[in-house]
C-alpha cells in the first residue's frame, strides 16, 4: 500500500492523502487525510484510496467496469460473466497501450479494472499536456485556494496537465471502444449512459472517463489491498441479502502468475495478503509511451474537433437572461426539455446530458454553447445545496458535453438502434 503512495515511507508519500470510505453500516467521512493516517484506516477496517492529485507526478488513471441500471448485484452475484464481458474491452486496451509502450499497473476491483500509470512532471509528455490543457477561471481560482490536509494549492501546471490529460483519455476511450465494441455482446460506452438495451436487464461495459470531468482534488483511485466496500454501501439498490452474504471482497494488483484466478483470489484474504509479499502496488512511470498518446491524439479527427470545442467560450453569467435563458424549449423533446427545466436531477445523469446534447447539436448549437446552457443551468439554484461548492460546475458541463458532442460528430454515438433513458425511468 506504501509502495502505491510513492516515496519509500508514508513520510515520503508523493500522494496528496487518503481518503477511508464506509461500508453502510460504520459511516467515514470521506475527508482527506494525511498519508501516514493509512494504518488507522486500514486498522479500523474502511476502503481506502488514494488521491489521483500526487506532488511529484502526473497520475494516470482508466477505469473499466460493469453496469446494470435494472440489476445492480448483478456483478456481485454473477462474477464470471460480468469479467467475461469485459475480457474483449480489456483486450483492445492492452493491445493499444503495447503499441505505444505503456504497460500500466492493473487493479482488479469489485465490478472492474483500474490501469494506472504516472508522467514525471518534467517530462516533455507533461509539458505537453499542460499546453494542450484548458482551465477555465472559476475552476483555476479554486486551484488556487488551499485544499486539504495539508493546505496546498494545486500548481497551474499541474490543473492544466491534468485537463489536456482529459481530453487525450477521451481518444484512448474511443481507440478501445472502436477496438472492442464488435467483440462484446452488450453496449460499451465511454459513461453510464441508459441505453434501451437488454439481455440480463439494462447493462453495458463502461470505460468510466468521469474522473476527468472534475477538480484533481476531487478525485481518488482506490489502493491494493484495501477491502472493496461498495456492494456494502449500495446495499439498498442491490439488496441487503445479497450484500451481507457476498464474500470478503478485496482490491489486487493483477497476479500476473500461476495460481488462482483473480476473482476467486479476491474473495480469500489469506490468499491477497500472500499475494502482497511478491507483488507490486509500485505505479509505473511511462512518459514517453505517453507522449507517443499525445501524439496521436493531436493528429486525429477528435483532436481537431476538440479544438472546434474550445474556439468559442460559454456566454458569462451577466448575459445569461438574453440568450441560454431564451432556448426555445417547446422546439425540443419532451425528455429534453424535461432535463433543462428539472436540472436537479436530470441533468446530473449522463444520459439526460446526451439528450440535450444531441437535439441541440441537431439545432445548430456549437457545443461550447451547450456546455454553457448546461452550466447556466448548474449555477442557478435548483436545490443543488453545497454540490457546486464541492464540485466544478463548469467543469462538469464542459467535460460532459465535450465527450458526448465529440462522440456524435465522430459517429460513435450509441450503436443504431439504441436510445438512451426516457422519462419517468
Amino acid at each position: 500500500m506504501v509502495e502505491f503512495l510513492g516515496g519509500e515511507t508514508l513520510e515520503e508519500a508523493t500522494a496528496a492523502f487518503v481518503v477511508g470510505r464506509g461500508d453502510g453500516d460504520r459511516d467515514v467521512p470521506e475527508h482527506p487525510q494525511l498519508p501516514t493516517e493509512l494504518p488507522r484506516l486500514v486498522a479500523e477496517g474502511w476502503e481506502v484510496s488514494r488521491s489521483l492529485w500526487d506532488t511529484r507526478s502526473l497520475v494516470v488513471d482508466l477505469d473499466i467496469e460493469y453496469v446494470n441500471f435494472d440489476f445492480p448485484g448483478e456483478a456481485f452475484l454473477h462474477p464470471h460473466r460480468t469479467f467475461a464481458l469485459q475480457r474483449p474491452v480489456l483486450r483492445a486496451l492492452d493491445e493499444t497501450l503495447s503499441t505505444l509502450g505503456i504497460t500500466p499497473l492493473h487493479l482488479w476491483t469489485g465490478r472492474g479494472h483500474h490501469f494506472i500509470w504516472r508522467l514525471s512532471r518534467t517530462s516533455d509528455a507533461f509539458r505537453e499536456l499542460d499546453r494542450l490543457g484548458r482551465v477555465p477561471a472559476p475552476l483555476a481560482s479554486r486551484y488556487g485556494c488551499p485544499h486539504p490536509p495539508a493546505h496546498r494549492t494545486v500548481d497551474p501546471t499541474l490543473g492544466r496537465a491534468f485537463a489536456g490529460l482529459g481530453m487525450v483519455m477521451e481518444y484512448l476511450g474511443h481507440l478501445v471502444r472502436d477496438g472492442a465494441e464488435a467483440e462484446t455482446p452488450i453496449p460499451v460506452e465511454l459513461s453510464e449512459l441508459e441505453l434501451a438495451w437488454k439481455t440480463r436487464g439494462l447493462e453495458l461495459v463502461v470505460i468510466d472517463l468521469s474522473e476527468y470531468g472534475d477538480a484533481l482534488p476531487d478525485r481518488h483511485i482506490p489502493i491494493p489491498f484495501s477491502p472493496y466496500l461498495k456492494p456494502q454501501r449500495q446495499a439498498a439498490a442491490i439488496g441487503s441479502h445479497v450484500s451481507r452474504n457476498l464474500p470478503p471482497l478485496h482490491v489486487i494488483p493483477d497476479p500476473g502468475r500461476p495460481g488462482p484466478e483473480p476473482l476467486e483470489l479476491m474473495r480469500d484474504p489469506e490468499a491477497v495478503a500472500d499475494l502482497a509479499t511478491d507483488a507490486t502496488a509500485a505505479i509505473p512511470e511511462h512518459s514517453r509511451g505517453t507522449m507517443n498518446l499525445i501524439q496521436a491524439y493531436r493528429r486525429s479527427p477528435l483532436g481537431r474537433f476538440h479544438r472546434y470545442f474550445y474556439a468559442q467560450e460559454h456566454d458569462p453569467p451577466e448575459l445569461w437572461a438574453q440568450t441560454y435563458d431564451r432556448t426555445p424549449l417547446s422546439t425540443l423533446s419532451a425528455e429534453a426539455a424535461a432535463a433543462l427545466r428539472y436540472p436537479n436531477d436530470l441533468l446530473l445523469r449522463p444520459a439526460g446530458i446526451f439528450k440535450v446534447v444531441r437535439e441541440l447539436l441537431e439545432a445548430g448549437w456549437h457545443p461550447r454553447h451547450i456546455a454553457g446552457l448546461i452550466r447556466s443551468r448548474y449555477e442557478r439554484d435548483y436545490g443543488w445545496g453545497d454540490r457546486w461548492y464541492r464540485q466544478s460546475a463548469v467543469a462538469r458541463a464542459d467535460f460532459y458535453v465535450r465527450l458526448f458532442s465529440g462522440m456524435l460528430v465522430l459517429g460513435r454515438g450509441p450503436a443504431e438502434g439504441e436510445d438512451v433513458w426516457q422519462t419517468g425511468r
